[in-house]
């Protein structure tokens, strides 16, 4: 048999993640915003629905910059206020990769995923692979443990980069 070098890596049993449900988070904010007592104003509506509009992680600074592409009126606040009420409500997950910026993404607990993290160019990968979630459950009933919530982030470098520095395998 010829060796190919593949024979340790394991092969990819791993899915896209599924869409979130756009339809029922915003369902859930307005609940939620009348829960609290919350007004709906133009600028508000612009932020959330930018937000819901932007397919990546996306920071304060990189939805500010979308927002006022469309109003340049709107300032840092109203961006931040608003983006701790998506999560504030369960809307928006918060995630920290570790280079010391928050970045944010639609918080859709049917439509989970885990992230692996180029330390190199930033570029963040979602992916979903149920061996995993399986193996997390089994690990937790083992223990008598509960699991409400989990992330799970690899850390290293893309294909890109490493093909770039010749480190690819």
């Amino acid at each position: 048999m010829v060796s190919t070098g593949d024979e340790r890596r394991p092969k990819a049993t791993g899915r896209q993640p599924r869409p979130p449900d756009v339809g029922r988070l915003r369902h859930h904010l307005e609940a939620y915003m009348t829960r609290k007592g919350l007004r709906s104003t133009e600028q508000r509506r612009l932020i959330v629905d930018t937000f819901f509009g932007t397919p990546e992680h996306v920071t304060l600074d990189g939805l500010l910059e979308r927002v006022r592409a469309i109003d340049s009126r709107i300032g840092y606040a109203p961006v931040y206020r608003t983006m701790k009420m998506l999560s504030d409500g369960g809307v928006a997950h918060e995630q920290k990769f570790g280079d010391g910026l928050t970045r944010y993404e639609l918080a859709d607990g049917d439509a989970h995923h885990d992230h692996l993290i180029c330390m190199d160019c930033g570029r963040i990968q979602e992916f979903e692979e149920p061996q995993i979630e399986q193996l997390q459950e089994r690990v937790a009933a083992r223990y008598g443990f509960e699991v409400h919530h989990h992330k799970h982030e690899l850390y290293g470098r893309c294909g890109a980069c490493a093909a770039r520095l010749g480190r690819l395998r």
